[in-house]
């Protein structure tokens, strides 16, 4: 056959119709690409910070934290062995959530308090305290890490760096760095009264939790 022109049709050339459903064809392939590509790219992103992170050693905790920070309170804290840093913590999510690391080799606390309030569907508020280190028997603690967003205090340090490379922490536990260039604080001692701190995790290498108590209630009862 003849083309509109005279001349005749090539074997296998496509017709104007087939070119524009083919064209179709492309345009919906393009879409369908951009569409995977908006929803995957977050994720790939979320994964490969998370992997930095772990490759650089900046994730603090050592498991998943859930997503309820809890208050700590104490009357009074001694440490030998005291290093803070910048950190982050993951949870089930694989989110990142920033901290500030409290790392202390040797640990005494005074009248200790941990408080988590859970919020439950038709009952309301429920809240679980914990104390412990009452009267002349303190909590002790060796290798304490506290990832913590609040902390609030009277603080006295003894021997203190501040502003140290935290790659190069050397006065708290062993593994007690952060990343390198970022900045780090260090001191051979610490004493802090009136504590609070709102938290993701508590690591230890021993607790010792003398006289503990642990209470749940309804309600709003934290530790402040």
């Amino acid at each position: 056959m003849k083309d509109a022109h005279g001349s005749p049709d090539r074997p296998g050339t496509p017709t104007p119709d087939a070119q524009d459903a083919r064209a179709g064809e492309a345009v919906q392939g393009r879409v369908r690409w951009r569409k995977f590509a908006a929803l995957a790219v977050p994720g790939f992103a979320a994964t490969a910070a998370l992997a930095v992170a772990l490759a650089q050693g900046a994730l603090a905790a050592s498991f998943a934290v859930s997503g309820q920070q809890f208050k700590v309170g104490a009357g009074h804290l001694e440490g030998i062995g005291f290093a803070q840093y910048g950190g982050f913590d993951k949870n089930k999510r694989n989110q990142l959530l920033p901290v500030a690391v409290t790392a202390i080799k040797n640990a005494t606390i005074h009248n200790l308090c941990q408080s988590v309030v859970t919020t439950l569907p038709l009952v309301g508020d429920i809240t679980l305290n914990l104390t412990a280190g009452k009267g002349d028997k303190p909590v002790e603690a060796e290798n304490l890490f506290l990832d913590a967003t609040h902390m609030a205090g009277d603080a006295l340090f003894e021997d203190v760096e501040i502003g140290r490379d935290a790659s190069t922490l050397n006065k708290g536990p062993t593994s007690a760095q952060g990343l390198q260039d970022a900045f780090g604080q260090q001191a051979r001692k610490i004493t802090i009264d009136n504590v609070q701190q709102v938290a993701w995790a508590t690591n230890a290498g021993k607790f010792k939790l003398s006289g503990l108590s642990m209470d749940v209630k309804l309600g709003k009862h934290e530790c402040f």
